[in-house]
């Protein structure tokens, strides 16, 4: 397993409003998704998201995304290590995700990116 990096994750009330702060804070332009309910728009380590609360309830018990080479190799090693996959991996227009609960209790999110190679 490989990780990449890490995204932080950041509830705002009001998406338009945000996504220029980040676009100047983070120096690039937002990738932006929608999906169950929720907007969500990447921007450099930002994933800035919006939408219905009952949904963004559940979005901030995960306390960070943690980019991965391959989500497979992800799952079968935090497996191993005893953590609990609760979601995924799935498809996601990026890539693939998947959300797992460390032994301690924590929850994150690891996702692949599906971008061409250069």
């Amino acid at each position: 397993m490989e990780i990449l990096g890490a995204t932080l994750r950041i509830c705002v009330e009001d998406m338009e409003s945000a996504v220029p702060f980040y676009e100047r804070l983070a120096g690039g332009t937002a990738l932006r998704s929608e999906r169950g309910g929720v907007q969500v728009a990447a921007i450099g380590c930002f994933l800035l998201m919006s939408g219905d609360p009952s949904q963004l309830d559940l979005l901030r018990k995960i306390a960070a995304t943690i980019a991965v080479k391959d989500v497979d190799a992800t799952h079968r090693v935090l497996t191993e290590l005893g953590a609990r996959v609760i979601a995924g991996p799935v498809p996601t227009p990026a890539g693939r995700t998947l959300i797992a609960m460390h032994p301690d209790g924590s929850v994150y999110e690891y996702a692949d990116r599906n971008l061409p190679t250069p």
